[in-house]
């Protein structure tokens, strides 16, 4: 598929073409993925973070949320819960915290690998290729760094202070190193164009990533995109339905954004080529501040809690849980 044929699909208000389009990625992720949706046990363990990104209520700005940062016995207990529930891969996510250890965070992932076997995915933002290596050689299987868009114009009026060749570069350091490497957008941003989401569409189609996310922007009100609407939840399963069909057998979770809007837009996700659902470990104490966005799904039920709601909703599109590892479909180098 080609730019104009992705802009097409993209501009389209044919619903016939648009459900096409959705019917297409779904028989390529069943052809290439098989019918399973894959668990992903996330634990949001540090909300520090020194960005300012415009759409993020993490932002350093936003001093009305409370910072805190997971000890290293509470994370491994919340994987413990994990591995009980059955899942093999545990989420370590923060956000671009500059006091973060790298050691520290290297310990818990060994003991990690040591107590449960679980695989290890982090998301902690940039860090220097050898921060990358010492974290690699502890153990973590797989990272993802959200490239959110690949306009660099775009993305540097949204990340003041931050450096898309950067970004870039801490990609191509994740891939030389040999994680299972994530990435993915936000739809909906300001300033973004059909044409700019059809470049991010073949970037991940070049760049060959094993785990892509797409959500709609949800803006927080401590933010600088605060007036804004929401993104099209429609244009976002366009989206996901293309990125399908271009990487073939890339992960694709239908992520927490799409089900935090009016309705649990996540079925609709999944119907539209995505195969990875990712429930919610963080203690109860610490969820609500993990607030990169307002409204978002799970921050009041018990730790683990939605968990038990995967498998009806797998169920109720003919699907089935998944709680295999869930390694990269791609061949890693």
């Amino acid at each position: 598929m080609n730019r104009t044929e992705i802009l097409e699909y993209l501009q389209t208000a044919d619903r016939a073409r648009v459900q096409e389009l959705f019917a297409r990625a779904d028989e390529t992720r069943r052809q290439y993925c098989g019918d399973g949706i894959l668990m992903r046990g996330i634990v949001e363990f540090s909300s520090r973070c020194q960005g300012s990104c415009a759409y993020c209520g993490l932002n350093k700005n936003n001093k009305n949320n409370p910072r805190y940062q997971m000890s290293a016995a509470e994370i491994i207990d919340a994987a413990q819960m994990i591995y009980a529930g059955g899942i093999q891969t545990i989420v370590l996510q923060s956000g671009e915290d500059p006091e973060l250890d790298p050691e520290w965070l290297a310990g818990i992932v060994r003991a990690v690998k040591e107590k449960f076997q679980l695989s290890i995915t982090l998301s902690a933002g940039e860090k220097s290729k050898d921060i990358y290596r010492l974290w690699r050689e502890a153990g973590a299987d797989r990272y993802l760094l959200k490239i959110e868009t690949t306009d660099a114009a775009l993305y540097r009026r949204l990340h003041p202070g931050m450096s898309f060749a950067n970004r870039l570069r801490c990609l191509d350091d994740l891939q030389e190193l040999g994680y299972q490497t994530g990435s993915g957008i936000i739809v909906g941003l300001p300033g973004q164009t059909p044409e700019i989401l059809a470049g991010d569409v073949l970037f991940f189609q070049d760049r060959d990533f094993d785990m892509i996310g797409l959500g709609p922007l949800i803006p927080h009100q401590a933010t600088a995109l605060r007036d804004l609407p929401k993104g099209s939840v429609d244009l976002t399963l366009r989206c996901v339905a293309l990125t399908r069909l271009l990487t073939k057998n890339a992960h694709l979770p239908a992520t927490t954004a799409l089900g935090s809007l009016d309705r649990d837009y996540r079925l609709d996700g999944l119907k539209a080529g995505a195969n990875v659902l990712m429930p919610n470990f963080t203690p109860l104490a610490y969820k609500k501040n993990y607030e990169i966005y307002p409204g978002k799904r799970c921050v009041s039920e018990p730790t683990g809690q939605c968990a038990l709601c995967m498998a009806p909703l797998a169920e109720s599109i003919g699907r089935r849980v998944d709680f295999s590892r869930g390694d990269s479909l791609k061949k890693l180098v």
